[in-house]
Formats: structure tokens, C-alpha cells, sequence
């Protein structure tokens, strides 16, 4: 079964699950539009998402899912709360879903995890998955180790559930090779930061329209938990503590609330614009509709090409 046949979707794209950003409004959008839309829980509290379900089912009637985040703060009452409002598909990361697979999968949930490696992705299987988001170090946010192209054939072959790969992933002949290389599927965030129904900032927006494909950078590398972020004031000052050894105390007095900052406050020099690599295929603020569709229809061009051509 792959992922379209799973999730009941029409195209084989989900839209990542940003923290502080993905509300109903993208969400919506991206469901309505033929993708998975997900609603993030890192950032909000429990009855902010509760909110943003509940809104999202006036939104659309189209799948839709929602990301928990496993350490956050108040992830077991998101763990029970995704069961009380009877959502359909949840896909979890940044943490251990093990405890959380069964008891969703009770509840007639479809479980997704977003895992690193080939050893997380067989763990998820053999716990019940019902797929895996394959998240390479190309990614924007918190990112694993591991490169998306290159890991994503080996952790295919490992498991029988259908793996999205994630990271990079812009454009139609990024999908196709993904599936290529074995993938049921993308999932892509960066891609829609600039869709005009992302409630970021237009700062933020524009800062990414106007980066080029040197300009993110990942922080936080000599620590459990890497960004991959755009380059600003904030990474210049957080990779000078990082060299000189500075305490998690110091370097949390700059990082901690800098998200807001950029999504709320439109502060792109001080605040953290988390994006992936590629942001030069980001050129201009369009619809989620017009995205999507596009995307397609150079997706259908692309494998008709192939298919005429006797590969």
C-alpha cells in the first residue's frame, strides 16, 4: 500500500508540522488542495491545538493529521487529547514514540513516526507504524545526521511500511527521485513557508524568497540537538558561544523564544527563520493551492517524459 492509498490522499505530499507555524490555516489549505495537512503541537499548548482541530474540521473535509511532539511538556495529555478529538492520522517525533504507537494504534489511529536512521525505522515497525517519515540533515529545524538521498534507499529496503522522505524536498524531480530511490512519498516543510496562507511573518517570508543556496547554517552541533536555521545575527553570536565553549545557560539566553521572534515578530536579523536546504527554489509567495498543483503538473510532464523514453 503506499501512502496515498493509506492516508486516503490525493498527491503524495505532507506538509510538515513547524513549530509556532502550522496551524489549521496552512493545514487547511494544503488538505484541501490534494496533500496531508498536519497541525503542529510544538509551541502550542494542548487546548490551542485542541482549538486548531476542531477549527480545522470547518475548514476542510479532506484528511488532515497532527504532528505531537514527544517531549513536549504536556505529551500525555496530547496523547490523549488526539484520541478525544478523533483524529485520524498522527505522526510523532523529537522524542520516543514507543510508548505512544500502541495506544493510538488502539484507537484506530494511523501512526506515522519520523525517524533518523534505518535502526529507528525497523524499532517503528516492529511497534506498529503505519509508515515513517525519513527526516535527512537537509531538513530546516531539528534535524538527525544523516542526508536524505543518500540514507533514504538503505532504510526503504529495511522495512515493509510505506517511507516518506523528507528534507530538500522542492520539486517535482525531487519527488520523482525520491521515489526513485524507494519512497512512497515527500514530505516538505520549507516549501511552504512562503505559501500566502502561512501565518508567518512577511519578514520572514521575504527572507527566505531573498536567501541563496549557501545561506542556512546548523547551530547547536556540539549538543544533543541541532538546528538547521537561515543565517542571521542570531546564528553569527550562537556558533561564537558554541566555539568558545560556552554553558547551555548562555547560549539558551539567545536561543530560547528566538522562533517567536521571527514568526510573530518579524525580527529576521535576531530571531530564528528555521528553513532547509534549497531555499533558491523559493522565488515567490503563491497559494498552497498554486503549489501544489504545480508541482504536479510538472510531476505528470516529468514522468510522461520518462515513460516515452522507454525508462
Amino acid at each position: 500500500m503506499n501512502i496515498q492509498e493509506l492516508l486516503n490522499i490525493e498527491y503524495p505530499i505532507l506538509q510538515g508540522a513547524m513549530a509556532n507555524i502550522s496551524t489549521s490555516e496552512i493545514a487547511s489549505a494544503v488538505s484541501n488542495a490534494g496533500g496531508l495537512g498536519m497541525i503542529a503541537t510544538g509551541g502550542f499548548t494542548p487546548e490551542e491545538v485542541r482549538r486548531e482541530i476542531r477549527k480545522m474540521r470547518e475548514l476542510t473535509d479532506k484528511p488532515f493529521g497532527v504532528n505531537v511532539v514527544i517531549m513536549h511538556s504536556d505529551v500525555e495529555e496530547l496523547k490523549e487529547l488526539v484520541v478525544e478529538e478523533k483524529v485520524k492520522i498522527v505522526t510523532c517525533g523529537a522524542g520516543n514514540p514507543a510508548p505512544y504507537i500502541g495506544y493510538w494504534k488502539e484507537n484506530g489511529i494511523k501512526v506515522i513516526p519520523i525517524i533518523a536512521n534505518k535502526k529507528m525505522a525497523m524499532k517503528v515497525e516492529s511497534l506498529g507504524a503505519d509508515a515513517c517519515v525519513f527526516e535527512g540533515a537537509e531538513a530546516g529545524g531539528h534535524i538527525g545526521k544523516l542526508n536524505t538521498f543518500a540514507a533514504l534507499p538503505e532504510i526503504v529496503g529495511s522495512v515493509n511500511i510505506p517511507v516518506v522522505a523528507a528534507g530538500g524536498v522542492y520539486t517535482a524531480r525531487q519527488i520523482f527521485a525520491a521515489e526513485i530511490l524507494g519512497a512512497s512519498g515527500v514530505q516538505m516543510g520549507t516549501r511552504f513557508l512562503v505559501a500566502e496562507e502561512t501565518p508567518v511573518h512577511e519578514n520572514f517570508k521575504k527572507a527566505l524568497i531573498d536567501a541563496t543556496d549557501r545561506d542556512t547554517i546548523v547551530t547547536g552541533i556540539t549538543g544533543p540537538h541541532p538546528v538547521r536555521c537561515l543565517k542571521n545575527s542570531l546564528t553569527d553570536k550562537l556558533l561564537e558561544l558554541e566555539l568558545k565553549g560556552a554553558g547551555v545557560e548562555e547560549f539558551e539566553k539567545y536561543a530560547v523564544g528566538s522562533t517567536l521572534k521571527a514568526v510573530k515578530d518579524g525580527d529576521s536579523d535576531w530571531g530564528s527563520i528555521m528553513a532547509g536546504e534549497g531555499l533558491e527554489y523559493l522565488t515567490e509567495i503563491e497559494s498552497a493551492k498554486d503549489i501544489i498543483e504545480n508541482i504536479m503538473k510538472e510531476y505528470d510532464e516529468l514522468t510522461d517524459f520518462w515513460c516515452r523514453n522507454g525508462n
